[in-house]
């Protein structure tokens, strides 16, 4: 007589089991609280980069705070709007407006009878969280036909001007966001090397 009660007991029982256990192996993407999407949800979800070929569900690509290639362009004569942009904080560096004005105060163009009027050149590196520089800063681009003295001028006042800087302060939740991401930045000389040589 009880034996048909004890069955249905036990059934959801299991059932019940089941699904706290499936409930239970869900995907938690901490700490930005993203979800894998379903062709079955009702409701909006975070876009992943996952495989059709992927067996299972699979975890969102997490979208930091900091992009994955950190952009600065600095010109030797800084706009007269963004003057403020080239003032290095008085204060450990907190955020990347911080860290790309300290950058920007630190450049040193060379001398104006070494220099060339319009010369651009780019160099890519990365932070260690202490702030110091891992490796030589390495050129992805430079202007094009210019003499290779021009150029190793450009370079040798860029290496100068980043270890004279060296080591930047970050506080501790920039370092760590900061360490071992590429840093490009593109100098620009755009000063008036002309009238800078008519001066007596």
């Amino acid at each position: 007589m009880f034996r048909p009660a004890i069955v249905c007991l036990i059934g959801l029982l299991v059932g019940m089991g089941a699904a706290d256990a499936q409930h239970r192996r869900q995907i938690d993407a901490t700490p930005f609280a993203h979800a894998p999407c379903s062709v079955f949800d009702r409701e909006p979800c975070t876009p992943t980069f996952c495989s059709v070929f992927n067996h299972g569900p699979c975890i969102p690509e997490i979208f930091y705070p900091y992009g994955q290639n950190l952009q600065l362009t600095i010109q030797s004569v800084p706009p007269q709007d963004q003057a403020e942009k080239y003032r290095k904080p008085d204060h450990d560096l907190d955020n990347i407006g911080d860290l790309f004005a300290a950058l920007r105060s630190c450049w040193a163009p060379p001398p104006a009878d070494t220099a060339r009027e319009g010369m651009q050149m780019s160099v890519r590196f990365s932070f260690k969280k202490t702030g110091e520089i891992i490796a030589t800063p390495q050129v992805t681009y430079a202007t094009a036909g210019v003499p290779a003295d021009t150029r190793a001028t450009y370079l040798k006042a860029i290496n100068e001007s980043l270890t004279a800087c060296m080591p930047l302060k970050f506080t501790g939740g920039l370092g760590g966001a900061l360490a071992g991401r590429p840093i490009a930045i593109r100098y620009v000389d755009n000063r008036d090397l002309g009238k800078q040589a008519e001066k007596p």
